[in-house]
C-alpha cells in the first residue's frame, strides 16, 4: 500500500501525488508500487527492497546521496497466546523526501500517518526521523512492561496449574524477549553510527534528541535481559511446581487405591463358596465390621506418614 503524507499547517495531511517535503510511505508493496516510487524520485530500488527481508538486521548505508536506515520496530501477534516479534522499518532520506517501507502495518508509522507525534514535520527530515526512532524505542519499552504484566498473571496461576499450557506461554514471552533483545543492540550499534554525524548531518538539538532515543533504547536493552534472567530462572521452578503438583495428586489416588483396596479383600475372602474355615461366617455383618475396622487403621496410618 503507498501513500503520501506531508505537514500543512503543523498537520500531517494525505496527499495525492508526490510533492517536496513529503513522507512516502510504502506498507507491503507491490511489485508496481515500488518501481513508480523508484522512477519518481530516482532511488535505488536495492534501497526499496531491503527493509522487504524479514530476515534483514539493522544497519545504515549511504549511496548517491541517498541514506538508507534500517531500524527493527516491535510487533505483537495474537493467536492462541500474544506473541511479540520484530520486523525490519527501511528509513530512506533524500534531497527532498522521506521514504519508509515495512512488511507489516505498524502501529508506530499509523501514529505518524494520524499525526499523532507532536513535533515530528516532514519538511524537517532529520527532525522527523529522529521522532520516529524515538517512537520505535518507546514502543519497546512499552511492550516490555506488557510483557512483564503477563508474566506476573501467569505466575499467580502456574503454582496450581498441572499442565503444561503455562509454561508453553512463558516460553514464548522468553522467545518474545530474545528476539527485542537481539534488535535492541542492533538498533543501539546503528543508532550510535548515526551519532557521530557523519552519514547524517545532525544539529546541536538533533544530538540531544539522538542522545535521548539511545537513553531509551538502552533502558530496553536492560529491561530485556532482566525480564528474559527471571522468566527463564522461574521457569525451572515453575516445572518443578507442576511436576511436584503431579506428584501430590497420584499420591492421594495412590492412597485412595488402597484404602478401596482393603475392603475388597475381606468382603473377597467371605464372598468365596466356601462353607468352614472363616473365623464366624455364620454372622453377615462380621465382614462389615472388620472392613470398616481396617479401613479406619489403614487411614490412620496414612495420614500420619502425610499419605493422604
Amino acid at each position: 500500500m503507498l501513500s503520501i503524507h506531508k505537514t500543512i499547517d503543523k498537520k500531517m495531511t494525505r496527499l495525492d501525488a508526490i510533492q517536496d517535503g513529503c513522507w512516502i510511505n510504502l506498507t507491503y508493496p507491490t511489485e508496481d508500487e515500488l518501481n513508480t516510487v523508484s522512477e519518481a524520485l530516482n532511488v535505488d530500488p536495492g534501497f526499496l527492497r531491503a527493509a522487504l527481508d524479514e530476515e534483514e538486521t539493522s544497519r545504515i548505508d549511504t549511496e548517491d546521496g541517498q541514506t538508507l536506515i534500517i531500524i527493527d520496530v516491535p510487533a505483537v501477534e495474537k493467536d492462541d497466546a500474544v506473541v511479540y516479534s520484530t520486523i525490519p522499518l527501511g528509513i530512506i532520506v533524500t534531497e527532498k523526501h522521506i521514504i519508509t517501507v515495512c512488511l507489516k502495518e505498524s502501529s508506530i508509522v499509523k501514529d505518524f500517518q494520524d499525526g499523532l507525534v507532536k513535533n515530528a514535520e516532514t519538511q524537517k527530515r532529520t527532525r522527523f526521523i529522529l521522532y520516529m526512532l524515538l517512537q520505535v524505542a518507546k514502543r519497546f519499552l512499552q511492550y516490555l512492561k506488557q510483557i512483564d504484566k503477563i508474566y506476573n498473571y501467569m505466575e499467580r496461576h502456574l503454582y496450581k496449574s498441572q499442565r503444561n499450557k503455562e509454561l508453553i506461554q512463558l516460553l514464548d514471552l522468553e522467545k518474545s524477549l530474545v528476539y527485542f533483545n537481539t534488535s535492541l543492540k542492533a538498533n543501539e550499534v546503528t543508532l550510535e553510527k548515526i551519532l557521530r554525524g557523519r552519514i547524517i548531518t545532525l544539529y546541536e538539538e538533533d544530538h540531544d534528541l539522538l542522545e535521548d532515543v539511545l537513553i531509551e533504547v538502552r533502558q530496553a536493552i536492560e529491561m530485556a535481559n532482566i525480564y528474559s534472567s527471571i522468566i527463564s530462572g522461574m521457569m525451572d521452578a515453575f516445572a518443578s511446581v507442576i511436576s511436584n503438583n503431579l506428584n501430590v495428586i497420584m499420591k492421594v489416588l495412590t492412597s485412595i487405591t488402597v484404602l478401596l483396596t482393603v475392603p475388597n479383600i475381606i468382603f473377597g475372602f467371605y464372598g468365596m463358596n466356601i462353607t468352614a474355615g472363616l473365623p464366624l461366617d455364620q454372622f453377615w455383618w462380621i465382614p462389615l465390621i472388620l472392613a470398616v475396622v481396617t479401613l479406619s487403621v489403614v487411614a490412620i496410618i496414612l495420614k500420619r506418614h502425610d499419605l493422604f
